[in-house]
């Protein structure tokens, strides 16, 4: 960027409290989606220590199809609650809907024991239960 871009953007940035709200926004989401994969990356104090490059890029490969895995399942159940809530009639603010992230993990357990029955996942819905 040059100087006189820069100066233009920094006296733009001073004097426009709408751009300065765009800009925190999307700090802020960016910020969300670090402290979530901080969260997750856990182990070696979320460090990433293998030595080579292939090894590096697949265990950050990794941690982001879990971050848009956690992304798409909030995602489907924010809708669901939203959904839910217009069925019994609530009345929905569409213009605070684009202010949710589906970001939050504190309803995850990113530690503890985890069992897998397939029988059991046969017989059940796709979905859990709204926790409204």
């Amino acid at each position: 960027m040059g100087k006189i871009e820069k100066t233009i953007f920094i006296l733009d940035y001073i004097s426009s409290e709408e751009l300065r709200r765009k800009i925190q926004k999307g700090l802020n989401k960016g910020e969300a989606m670090n402290g979530l994969a901080r969260a997750i990356f856990f182990g070696k104090q979320g460090e990433l220590r293998e030595r080579t490059m292939q090894s590096q890029l697949q265990k950050a490969s990794a941690l982001n199809l879990i971050i848009n895995a956690i992304n798409i399942w909030n995602t489907l159940y924010l809708e669901k609650a939203i959904n839910y809530k217009e069925s019994i009639g609530e009345y929905i603010d569409y213009n605070l809907i684009s202010h949710i992230s589906p970001l939050g993990w504190e309803h995850i357990n990113m530690l503890g024991e985890y069992t897998f029955n397939l029988n059991e996942l046969e017989t059940k819905e796709l979905h859990r239960p709204l926790n409204i």
